[in-house]
């Protein structure tokens, strides 16, 4: 089974009205002001992943900045799930500092059939995550739920692009060793944050912590899957494509031309991503 662990669709009517939310929401527009930064609907992932060989796809939303647009968005995500149910995982948004109508909506994602939350955007969402205040009832719903976390995370250094942001390993990781039976997928490769494993304190503390290879050809050069696979371990690397932002097929021929064992390709194109959400 392959699986892509982190792909992002939108209801025909964001694409329709992109203008609209683009001037109602900074994630939205620091992700998809550019012409050229393409939306997609289910239908259009389906008809990618059939053509990709891909069998089952998350679909995330994103960090939107008020509640109302989270609660918006992921009526699409649940919806397509439940039209699509064995070929789509829905992972849900939620604003944190909402508080009560957060934890409100993790419930009803969670009884809708998601299986996580994501891509949450702590920079943009203006989140603190060593705030316990607001970062408590969050992890204690996802607990109850038994939600998994997915993050954006970023470089401290190299070139910028859209949507970077400020989710650096330096944000992430007291947040992880805070909470290290939460499990956590920090996309992009954690910003880098696998080479810290190298550390003995960060290798414990990450002992559920994933990461996924989303717009890997934007960041690494391919070496970057043996490298990560020696420190952290294959079991703990997920296919994502960043679908539309990346084709399914070019990242799945990328792992394929990898030096990786056959059995390590299996685990990252799909295995781990069975485990880890029960499918």
């Amino acid at each position: 089974m392959v699986i892509d662990f982190h792909t992002h669709v939108f209801s025909p009517h964001v694409v329709q009205n992109r203008s609209r939310y683009i001037d109602s929401d900074p994630c939205f527009a620091m992700l998809y002001s550019k012409k050229e930064a393409r939306l997609a609907t289910a239908e259009e992932l389906i008809e990618s992943m059939d053509k990709s060989g891909v069998d089952v796809s998350v679909i995330l939303n994103i960090g939107w900045v008020t509640h109302e647009l989270c609660v918006e968005t992921n009526d699409y995500i649940l919806e397509c799930v439940a039209r699509y149910p064995k070929r789509l995982v829905g992972f849900c948004s939620v604003q944190p500092l909402s508080t009560q109508a957060a934890i409100a909506e993790i419930e009803r994602c969670a009884c809708g059939g998601a299986r996580g939350i994501g891509e949450l955007r702590p920079d943009v969402q203006l989140l603190n995550l060593t705030d316990d205040e607001a970062v408590k009832p969050f992890v204690e719903a996802l607990r109850i739920y038994r939600l998994v976390l997915l993050t954006h995370a970023s470089e401290p250094l190299g070139h910028d692009y859209p949507g970077k942001g400020l989710v650096t390993p330096e944000m992430l990781y007291p947040f992880i060793s805070r909470y290290p039976d939460l499990p956590i997928v920090c996309a992009h490769w954690g910003g880098g944050l696998p080479f810290y494993a190298l550390m003995p304190e960060v290798q414990r503390a990450m002992q559920n912590v994933y990461f996924d290879t989303a717009a890997s050809p934007f960041l690494y050069r391919p070496e970057i899957y043996q490298a990560a696979s020696t420190l952290v371990g294959a079991d703990k690397i997920l296919f994502g494509s960043d679908y539309p932002l990346l084709a399914q097929a070019r990242l799945l021929r990328e792992i394929d031309d990898t030096s990786l064992s056959d059995e390590e390709k299996r685990m990252i194109t799909g295995g781990n991503a069975a485990r880890l959400l029960n499918v």
